[in-house]
């Protein structure tokens, strides 16, 4: 008879509780030490491979009854919680994975350890010793909890820039970033830190289109209203133009200009409208203020601001075509998912195209339009630099090359339109690209807003092979001393301040040597450019960085890390394993962009922080797998997951396979360790940090998909914009914790939040009407967040009085 059934009566249920314990940890060593060894194999930690041993056995021990198995186990836990502390420190989140699992099994362990025959203590020694475990796990989640406090230096003085030396917001909203600046900055300040927590939901309106499948991730409204007048314009995720009363949510009007659901590509997105108002003649007149827009099928559609009704002088009959010169373009392939700048009469117009599918895909040329007959101005064709009208005959705009899908910004004094550009068709292969697309990819681009001639560019990335495209707004403000400057943030991480008038860097950056090798070795750029002024990005990856809900998950993270090539963040792209992008394609900055307040001279940038894990697929392989471009026989290479999850790059040697986030398959947890994305402000004098958080919690997310309902500074991947007042309040959603936020400029403090009916994946603004306070947000949802889908544009105010 072995030592538990002696001790509680053969065949007793207390016995097979023992036997299931030590059965449980028998294969949890198992599987341990069998990962461990491939780890250790890999020049991975050992600590994998000796913790499964000692589980193993100590497991193999419990199950026999054997007093033996509860010391050896004791052991074993003591020395993890000594290991994890030796490799994280008290880094909160780093030590969950670490400590928890291993602490419950630590409890299971306690407790049955009076079933053994010479049993170390009674029950009543085990309850003790089992609660003493407990309060371990709950003061890590303590340790979590404080996981956000960071040093804040003093907010600078107020006096950046004279009062009333800049455009700023105020009353109205009249452009996407507030002004043409694009600063997202406010002048007002009814709502303050001291009363922001009475704010409430004034009112909330409803675009009325959302999905007959509430699961449909092609949808995902993300529209910052304009507020012009006692109104507010905005587009539905389809492209309805709807007008709103500013001060009650009431609907005016609305303007379906009839997109079919055949041009809705993997995401239907608008983020804005824009304004026009013709300069001379009635101000009365029909279509003399005019809201644009830009469609999903690729039109550029005028409606008069006070009906809604199209401009019927505008193109034809209301809207115009950017797809003509462009040859053949599928449903879906090109379309316009942010708003058009207006600039000395023009229309400036980029285009998304869709991201991944052939090197022969539409241009990504520029486009101007007359903003009262819709007549095209000019097109800069980065492939044919001299022309400047439609191609003629046969002849289309040059295929394959850079396009701009997100926000430009204008200086109207200056006459130049500020153009984030994209990379070229086919993101991750670079052979078979011109020197024109090799010299203004992934750069920012001044235009001639009368003649589209390049007056200049910056580069961030040479020969971008990461989808390392520009995807923020660029933000305009004067330095002191007049100097006018405009401030770029890219998806890396740097943010660069460089003259306006030239694009002459002001702040500073170097080259440095980057990674080589990869497929392609022989187009590898030998170093890259980075910001010695402010970067948003984390330190390189290491191995003791991959995370998981427990021991068994990390060291999968772990294993795949160290199987994967790695060397920083411009990593070589490779086919015959998989690479570690870091930063992923979602940021640092993306489209949400940064803020600035004008008086402090402070930048607000929320950011991501997750890698990828990529492969390029050989084509014979993706042929197999059938990966196709949209529109083609074998159905498109829209997988239904994230973008870049099995595009086929057809043209190129190669596909493309991208593992947005470094997901586990069976859990859905992110590889790295929290945070995965932050809010800081940066003193822009000097480029330091004034603070940084983690930004957003927990409760959205979980193992399995399963809510955790946590309210934690997790730091969640984020979408969208912030909106800062003078006051010193930041407005911002983003988050997929689908909570909008008011947070103190001085220390980043959240000082008031609200549950959104859906994610808000958009960048609020704010107005005034019959003097009150109003802040607006979009709560639309967004499929790589994957946040639920809403149709509802939420409006808060203080109470009246």
């Amino acid at each position: 008879m072995d030592d538990v059934s002696t001790a509680t009566g053969s065949g007793g249920p207390r016995r097979w509780a023992a036997i299931a314990l030590g059965i449980l940890l028998a294969l949890i060593g198992l599987a341990l030490f069998a990962g461990g060894a491939w780890l250790a194999a890999l020049g991975g930690s050992i600590y994998y491979l000796l913790a499964g041993l000692a589980v193993g056995v100590s497991g193999i021990l419990i199950a026999r009854g054997r007093v033996a198995g509860i010391a050896l186990y004791t052991l074993a836990f003591l020395a993890t919680v000594a290991w994890a502390l030796w490799e994280s420190g008290l880094d909160g989140w780093a030590l969950v994975p670490r400590i928890v699992g291993p602490a419950v099994l630590m409890v299971l362990v306690i407790l049955v350890a009076p079933l053994m025959q010479r049993r170390p203590f009674g029950w009543a020694g085990a309850g003790a010793l089992a609660a003493g475990c407990l309060a371990l796990v709950a003061g890590g989640f303590f340790l979590v909890a404080q996981a956000g406090e960071r040093t804040t230096r003093p907010l600078p003085r107020a006096d950046f820039a004279a009062a009333g030396g800049f455009q700023a917001a105020g009353s109205e909203w009249r452009a996407y970033g507030g002004t043409a600046d694009a600063q997202r900055y406010s002048t007002l300040a009814q709502i303050t830190p001291d009363n922001v927590g009475r704010l409430e939901r004034a009112w909330v309106a409803h675009t009325g289109d959302l999905p007959a499948d509430m699961n449909d991730n092609s949808y995902g409204a993300e529209t910052t209203p304009l507020k012009i007048g006692d109104t507010l314009y905005l587009c539905s995720a389809t492209n309805i133009l709807i007008a709103l009363d500013a001060a009650s949510g009431r609907e005016r009007w609305r303007h379906d200009p009839g997109v079919s659901d055949d041009w809705i590509p993997y995401t239907a997105a608008c983020r804005g409208v824009a304004y026009h108002e013709a300069s001379e003649g009635d101000p009365d007149a029909p279509c003399a203020r005019r809201i644009i827009e830009g469609t999903l099928d690729a039109r550029i559609v005028a409606v008069d601001a006070r009906t809604g009704r199209p401009c019927l002088d505008f193109g034809d009959g209301g809207s115009v075509d950017i797809t003509e010169g462009m040859g053949p373009v599928v449903p879906g392939m090109v379309s316009i998912t942010s708003p058009p700048v207006v600039v000395r009469g023009n229309i400036v117009t980029g285009h998304q195209v869709l991201d991944g599918q052939k090197l022969d895909a539409p241009s990504g040329v520029i486009q101007a339009f007359d903003a009262v007959t819709g007549e095209l101005a000019w097109a800069w064709d980065l492939g044919a630099p001299d022309r400047q009208g439609r191609p003629e005959g046969d002849a289309t705009y040059t295929r394959g090359t850079p396009n701009m899908w997100t926000m430009a910004s204008a200086d109207e004094e200056l006459g130049l339109v500020y153009l984030p550009m994209g990379n070229s068709a086919g993101d991750y292969w670079s052979g078979a690209r011109s020197a024109a697309e090799n010299e203004y990819a992934t750069a920012l681009v001044a235009l001639d807003a009368e003649t589209g001639r390049p007056r200049w560019h910056f580069q961030t990335v040479h020969k971008d092979v990461w989808d390392y495209d520009l995807g923020s707004q660029p933000t305009l403000i004067d330095l002191p001393g007049g100097i006018p400057a405009v401030v770029l943030a890219s998806k890396q991480g740097d943010i660069y301040i460089l003259d306006r008038r030239d694009g002459r860097l002001i702040s500073r950056a170097e080259e440095r040597p980057v990674a080589q090798g990869g497929v392609e070795p022989e187009e590898r750029a030998a170093t890259q450019p980075f910001s010695l002024f402010h970067t948003l990005a984390q330190p390189r990856l290491e191995e003791r960085d991959m995370w998981g809900m427990s021991p068994l998950d990390q060291l999968a993270c772990r294993i795949q890390f160290r199987r994967a090539a790695y060397d920083g963040m411009y990593t070589p792209p490779t086919a015959d394993r998989r690479w570690v992008q870091y930063p992923g394609y979602n940021g640092g900055s993306d489209w949400g962009g940064i803020a600035i307040d004008p008086r402090h001279g402070v930048i607000v940038a929320n950011y991501n922080d997750m890698p990828n894990y990529n492969r390029l697929v050989p084509r014979a392989e993706a042929n197999e797998k059938g990966w196709a471009p949209r529109g083609e026989a074998r159905g498109g290479a829209m997988s239904g997951g994230a973008e870049g999850a099995g595009d086929p790059q057809m043209g190129a040697p190669y596909a493309i396979d991208v593992n947005a986030g470094w997901r586990l398959p069976f859990t859905g947890l992110l590889c790295k360790e929290p945070p995965y994305g932050g809010i800081r402000a940066i003193d822009l004098r000097t480029g330091e940090t004034i603070w940084d958080r983690p930004f957003g919690t927990a409760r959205r997310n979980g193992p399995f998909g399963i809510p955790s309902m946590l309210p934690l500074d997790i730091g969640t991947p984020n979408n969208g914009g912030s909106v800062v007042t003078a006051s010193g309040l930041i407005f911002i959603a983003a988050a997929t914790d689908n909570l909008f936020r008011a947070i103190d400029l001085r220390t980043g403090e959240t000082l008031w939040q609200d549950v959104l009916p859906a994610g808000g994946q958009a960048t609020p603004m704010t107005y005034e009407a019959n003097g009150r306070q109003y802040v607006v947000i979009m709560a639309g949802g967004h499929h790589f967040m994957e946040t639920p889908v809403g149709d509802e544009l939420v409006a808060y105010a203080l109470p009246r009085e």
